[in-house]
């Protein structure tokens, strides 16, 4: 049976089926006009019906904006959103914790405007950060625990980042030397290149050493919550809610690093920005705002050129924390440490295993110089680890290794080695850089035309132009 929506009749069935639905539904048209609005999104968002259709979305939740409405987002890019949490305030002031799917209405190839199924996690929000409440009183830095009197949470000097490479050891160099300062830093390094080593080792070396460090993956934290631990919560933000200091309070003075920052929401992302630029927090549902001294030091897993094209990286925020720049090389990149790397390694596991191994075969080392490490420093550890828990004798023989590094034959790696290839890193740098520079020369030196010509956006070529030196 097809409905006829033309026919009042047949209208009047579908807003009764779509009526009975036990998840919220909300249609608007191209506009951003309020189309249809059943009694379960009502109700979640704690309004009348009648106080929102033929109203504009943002006049109804006026503390939305066009960035931060999954409604307009879906409109505005043609682009369906799957599960994306959303917070906002309806209009009598009540906090709103939902999670999202929006799906473009296309008629004929053209956008006609957007439905959303939405989902209440305003109670399950509640009941974690109430969870947080508790444990805050148990421990007072909740999960950041700082230790005893004079142990801010960084364990890591400048001295404890192992290396003979010359390239790396000048990055040790720019490390004690931006310790000194307070300006923000951003960090590119693949997984366990040994990011937060560096970031630890800076604080360390830096004025705020006695002051708090608080480390927090962004990543590790659902992103309804993320903006209350980061920002803290005023009572009766939510049902039951306390005073509760937000990382931001709670390392005032020291160091908060951000880890994998392209996975905070954009808007927390916004919030960010302001606190950077005026030093000045909010918590939720407070009314003041409070001054803090904090030095961020952000880092990332993916380059920051990649999280700006997918749009997972605010540009004015990049721009605001990239005053000082590390990258982080991989180990595939500087293979000379591992041998230092592997004897620290044996030395700290023979410490905490009681075992006495002196020594690495050469066949295990030339395994080693030929696997490309995608797990880096951290998983040459593993390895490591993993060979003392098992083996006898005093020597980490092949037997004892990871099946996937154990098992590359000789004959794959010295065809490979033959070969005499740079490394793909090295060579894709140098593929960029020509490609650059050949694009700078034919537009004689406009950067808009050449990244026109390459393209990729003007701000994406600034950066590699920078980086490329």
């Amino acid at each position: 049976m097809l409905l006829n929506l033309t026919d009042t009749k047949d209208k009047e069935i579908l807003q009764a089926i779509l009526s009975t639905i036990d998840e919220g539904i909300h249609a608007v048209d191209a506009k951003g006009i309020t189309i249809f609005y059943n009694h379960v999104a009502a109700k979640l968002d704690g309004v009348e019906g009648e106080e929102v259709l033929g109203k504009h979305v943002l006049d109804v939740f006026p503390s939305l904006s066009v960035e931060t409405s999954t409604l307009l987002k879906a409109i505005h890019t043609g682009t369906p959103i799957y599960n994306e949490p959303q917070s906002y305030y309806n209009i009598r002031g009540r906090l709103i914790d939902t999670v999202n799917t929006t799906l473009p209405i296309t008629v004929h190839g053209e956008i006609v405007g957007a439905v959303e199924i939405s989902k209440d996690v305003t109670k399950i929000k509640q009941l974690s950060e109430r969870l947080l409440d508790l444990q805050a009183k148990v421990e007072p830095s909740g999960s950041h625990k700082r230790g005893s009197k004079g142990d801010t949470g960084a364990k890591y000097q400048i001295k404890d980042i192992i290396t003979n490479d010359p390239s790396f050891m000048k990055l040790k160099e720019k490390a004690a030397k931006v310790a000194r300062t307070v300006s923000p830093i951003l960090i590119y390094g693949e997984t366990g290149t040994g990011k937060e080593l560096f970031v630890q080792a800076i604080h360390n070396a830096s004025p705020r050493q006695s002051s708090p460090f608080i480390a927090q993956n962004c990543a590790a934290i659902p992103s309804s919550l993320l903006e209350g631990i980061l920002f803290g919560t005023a009572k009766g933000s939510y049902t039951g809610a306390s005073d509760r200091p937000g990382l931001f309070e709670i390392a005032d003075g020291g160091t908060l690093f951000l880890d994998e920052l392209n996975s905070m929401p954009l808007d927390i992302q916004a919030k960010l920005l302001r606190v950077l630029e005026n030093g000045r927090i909010r918590r939720i549902g407070a009314t003041k705002e409070k001054t803090v001294n904090v030095r961020i030091i952000a880092a990332m897993n993916e380059p920051a050129e990649k999280c700006l094209e997918e749009k997972t990286l605010r540009l004015d925020l990049y721009y605001r924390l990239n005053v000082v720049h590390l990258n982080i090389p991989p180990l595939r990149e500087r293979k000379g440490d591992i041998p230092i790397l592997a004897d620290h390694f044996i030395r700290k596991y023979n410490l905490k295993f009681g075992t006495s191994v002196t020594q690495i075969d050469e066949e295990v080392l030339h395994l080693f110089h030929n696997y490309t490490w995608p797990g880096n420093v951290r998983e040459l550890e593993h390895a490591i680890e993993s060979a003392m828990n098992i083996m006898d004798g005093h020597e980490i023989t092949k037997e004892y290794l990871p099946l996937h590094i154990a098992e590359r034959t000789f004959s794959d790696e010295d065809a490979v080695e033959n070969k005499e290839f740079k490394p793909l890193r090295e060579a894709l740098l140098e593929t960029e850089r020509n490609l650059i520079t050949e694009a700078l020369h034919k537009t004689e030196g406009n950067v808009y035309q050449a990244a026109k010509l390459l393209g990729i956006p003007r701000q994406t070529l600034q950066y590699k132009m920078k980086k490329l030196q």
